[in-house]
């Protein structure tokens, strides 16, 4: 039987993400997303508790989340976990998990931003988000 590698996550994101091309002119960004869960705690009192999560795009789609992400976006983004290990300049191996995401979707801007088209973006298609959750009211 063949594995699943699949992470879905809805967040915030902590940075603007950072392009660089490397390369081949091969364009690659990274940024950081926040997701919250809330929950009580034995007293009754509302505790937040917030993962971050490392994000990787690529190509097209690294170009794309430069221009539409800004910091404190909330966005729908689906990928896959990916570990990847390097030597550091002492001599120390490290290591880090990141999602490498495969689409993204602009669910929420932050106030007074004048980025264009929130659409979803990939390598393969747009997606009107006016037409998105006309069924049922989710995002996907």
């Amino acid at each position: 039987m063949a594995g699943v590698n699949k992470v879905i996550l809805v967040g915030n994101l902590g940075k603007d993400p950072e392009l660089k091309y490397l390369e081949g002119n091969i364009a690659r960004a990274n940024f950081s997303i926040a997701t919250s869960e809330f929950h009580k705690d034995k007293s009754g009192n509302k505790i937040e508790q917030t993962e971050w999560h490392n994000i990787v795009v690529w190509r097209s789609m690294a170009e794309s989340a430069e221009k539409l992400l800004k910091k404190g976006t909330q966005i729908y983004l689906e990928g896959k976990l990916q570990t990847r290990q390097w030597i550091d300049k002492d001599g120390n191996k490290r290591n880090i998990t990141e999602v490498v995401g495969e689409s993204f979707l602009v669910l929420q801007r932050k106030e007074n931003s004048t980025t264009p088209n929130p659409n979803i973006t990939d390598d393969s298609s747009n997606v009107n988000f006016d037409d998105l959750g006309k069924k049922d009211g989710l995002p996907f």
